[in-house]
């Protein structure tokens, strides 16, 4: 067993949409099997810290990955993510993703090594070993804030805290996922409508 449960936070618009049965179907196709996948719904209107960190509650295997409902893994993602992870002795392994529908990348950090010392947005489509990504924890940062000058939402703040935390972090400079920009994200925003066919 491959010790890594993947965790998809996703609401009603993206279960509409097929854009979660498309993120779950790029989980059942990695080369290295997760022991398990946590869908977790925002019914309510939480929004996405609130609704991961539901889901990683929930988790019981060593290791987690997250994927946000409207993405995809490429099937060798957490089969690379796991043999970074052993290699190199790290509590949390990023790799990088293909822009689908950006004009350019917008985080110029691919190939960078990650330092602790300054760190930088990973996004959270990462591999973290569960007991760290617990302890730590999701929650909505300020409005406006900023870490070394840039904005940042949740998946920046769980990054900063698990530096504090002590974690070794390490980046893998392969593309072995896809970020779709369709600006559609109607999760904790109810004014937002029903997004049906987003």
């Amino acid at each position: 067993m491959s010790g890594i449960t993947v965790v998809i936070p996703t609401h009603l618009a993206r279960v509409r949409n097929g854009m979660t049965k498309r993120a779950i179907g790029s989980v059942l196709g990695q080369t290295l099997p997760a022991e398990s996948v946590v869908v977790e719904h925002d019914l309510t209107h939480a929004g996405a810290p609130a609704t991961r960190d539901r889901g990683l509650q929930k988790v019981v295997t060593p290791w987690t990955a997250f994927l946000d409902s409207d993405d995809q893994l490429k099937p060798i993602h957490l089969e690379r993510l796991m043999e970074c992870a052993i290699e190199t002795g790290a509590d949390y392994v990023y790799a990088w993703y293909e822009a689908v529908g950006f004009g350019a990348d917008p985080l110029p950090h691919f190939g960078r090594r990650f330092d602790p010392e300054r760190p930088t947005q990973t996004t959270i489509t990462i591999l973290v070993r569960t007991e760290l990504a617990q302890s730590v924890g999701f929650r909505q940062p300020p409005e406006g804030a900023l870490i070394n000058g840039e904005r940042y939402g949740e998946d920046f703040q769980f990054t900063v805290e698990c530096v504090k935390a002590g974690a070794r972090i390490e980046h893998l400079p392969e593309r072995t996922w896809l970020w779709n920009l369709h600006g559609a994200n109607t999760s904790g925003d109810p004014d937002r409508g029903d997004a049906r066919t987003r």
